[in-house]
């Protein structure tokens, strides 16, 4: 049973055939492996993205210094990768094996972008364990958009846009349900 009601389900679907511009699309898949260190660590988990996403990673900095956990301000503390388009279908599509297609209706947000992770990277199918790397966790986030959404985001001519063309958490929910086969739980 999903978590979005019959009623709601079937008016968003006739939304979406009506007017094909209201039909959300994927934006991009952000992976993201947070190590709170820099060294040796960093660079496995640097090169483990790589070989798992197949682009370049760059690395992410601490916003402040933390003397506790010896961490300055602007050291790397982790690395992650943006995906989109084909290879970010590819990638979501591989990595929601691993969460066996289960989302939770918390893990959306009120634009219907979602964000889960995972705990081990060998709970990805084909890949195995390698006492040289070890074993790194990684958060996953999606954003869903509608097309004409890069009006918000472009250099030149720059405009708002208005509420009613922002996904809601409810068609983000349809959206992974109907594209991706998963299964969206209560809580």
């Amino acid at each position: 049973m999903s978590v979005v009601d019959e009623e709601t389900r079937r008016r968003i679907l006739e939304d979406w055939e009506s007017n094909p511009m209201r039909r959300p699309r994927l934006g991009k898949v952000t992976v993201n492996i947070g190590v709170g260190e820099s060294g040796e660590r960093l660079e496995k988990a640097y090169q483990l993205l790589q070989d798992l996403t197949g682009q370049k990673p760059v690395y992410t900095v601490a916003k402040e210094t933390n003397p506790s956990f010896g961490i300055r301000r602007g050291q790397p503390i982790g690395v992650k990768v943006d995906l989109r388009r084909d290879r970010a279908r590819e990638f979501l599509d591989w990595v929601l094996d691993a969460v066996d297609r289960e989302l939770r209706e918390s893990q959306f947000d009120e634009f219907g972008n979602v964000s889960f992770g995972l705990e081990e990277h060998i709970a990805l199918e084909g890949v195995e364990y390698d006492p040289e790397i070890g074993i790194f966790g990684m958060d996953i986030a999606v954003v869903l958009e509608r097309p004409g959404f890069r009006v918000m985001r472009r250099r030149r001519c720059r405009r708002p846009i208005p509420r009613r063309h922002r996904l809601t958490k409810e068609e983000g929910i349809v959206y992974m349900e109907e594209e991706f086969d998963v299964e969206v739980l209560p809580g």
